[in-house]
């Protein structure tokens, strides 16, 4: 009898739960970071077309999703939901379409849940990121999916609990124009991409403006960036150019920048090496190329130009080179080794400009 009503009780519980009443908030009614351009018309798209023009369809495509977009917020609640209206998205996993929760503990930024939105017909679907949480206050960000475009994203907490705008949860604003690889090609979550990674190990806000296999340095994305409000630059500019897009387009690309912010740090990285050339020389040839007119143009570009770097540290493999998914991007764990492989000298170079 004893077990019946314990059984009992914990059905009443279960029910109760599934029950819950949550109460919804638009997360432009909360905290919104991660964006090098805030203000745009469709508050989680990275730009705003119609103030900057000459975009090709896949421009346009690849800057509505929503990669790199935080919602910051604080919670007294124990469980947390989203409900949000998700278009399109490369995948199902979790850095495709999903929700990536972190809450600050003992002073760093913990993952505490995921989950992604189940597709379906561009209307409301909910899910969640956590439940059973211990009371008391709580300090959260929510990094938005990669590779989807949302419409609606809303924060949910039981009814009754406090849900409030949290404060910015990295310094500074750096601005991150690169490719896939800034962009979360192959991360199995939302925040395991280059710039997620590096904000979270250096603690300064690493905006992404990532384009998947777009990121040429075209005339169209150097008129926006002149206009981005930074305190820096950092540019993962030589994954996706051919050698002679590189060769002919990397010094007026600075020029170009450096007209509008004088004296602010322009720093290039060197792509990292792609597996997909191990045993097929033709991929080795154009990679071989590409890496040495990358690394010739900057030793010329960081003498001829103030407040230009060049990081040629990049490295997202582990020894033995099983960090690859694809032959071109990493695992989560290699670009957690990407972002550690360029840590340190990418601070050195902040810190001369007060950047701390």
């Amino acid at each position: 009898m004893k077990q019946l009503i314990l059984s009992f009780a914990a059905l009443l519980a279960a029910i109760s739960a599934f029950a819950q009443e949550f109460v919804y908030t638009e997360a432009t009614d909360l905290t919104i970071t991660g964006k090098v351009f805030p203000d745009t018309p469709e508050p989680y798209q990275r730009m705003d077309f119609e103030k900057y023009g000459g975009w090709e369809d896949k421009d346009l495509g690849l800057l509505r999703q929503s990669s790199g977009i935080i919602v910051s917020f604080k919670t007294d609640a124990q469980a947390i939901n989203m409900k949000a209206i998700v278009c399109g998205g490369w995948g199902s996993n979790y850095g495709d379409r999903g929700f990536d929760l972190y809450i600050r503990k003992d002073g760093r930024w913990l993952w505490a849940g995921s989950a992604t939105i189940p597709k379906g017909n561009d209307e409301y679907r909910v899910c969640k990121l956590i439940t059973d949480m211990a009371p008391g206050e709580k300090e959260c960000i929510v990094y938005f999916p990669n590779f989807s475009e949302i419409r609606s994203a809303q924060v949910g907490v039981p009814a009754g609990c406090t849900l409030l705008p949290g404060e910015k949860p990295f310094t500074h604003d750096i601005v991150l124009y690169g490719s896939s690889f800034t962009h979360g090609a192959c991360t199995s979550r939302a925040a395991n991409t280059l710039p997620g990674f590096l904000s979270r190990m250096t603690g300064f806000q690493f905006n992404s403006l990532g384009v998947s296999g777009d990121c040429k340095m075209q005339p169209q994305f150097l008129n926006a960036l002149k206009d981005a409000e930074a305190d820096a630059f950092f540019f993962d500019t030589f994954s996706n150019p051919s050698p002679s897009e590189i060769r002919e387009r990397t010094f007026g690309f600075i020029e170009g920048i450096q007209e509008t912010h004088p004296g602010v740090p322009l720093i290039f990285i060197r792509t990292i090496r792609r597996e997909n050339r191990n045993f097929n020389t033709d991929r080795n040839r154009v990679e071989t190329a590409k890496m040495a007119v990358a690394d010739s143009v900057m030793a010329i570009a960081v003498k001829r130009y103030k407040d230009v770097y060049y990081i040629k540290t990049s490295n997202a493999a582990t020894p033995d080179q099983e960090t690859t998914v694809d032959g071109i991007h990493p695992s989560d764990f290699g670009y957690h080794i990407w972002a550690e492989s360029i840590r340190k000298p990418l601070v050195k170079i902040l810190r001369k400009y007060g950047i701390r």
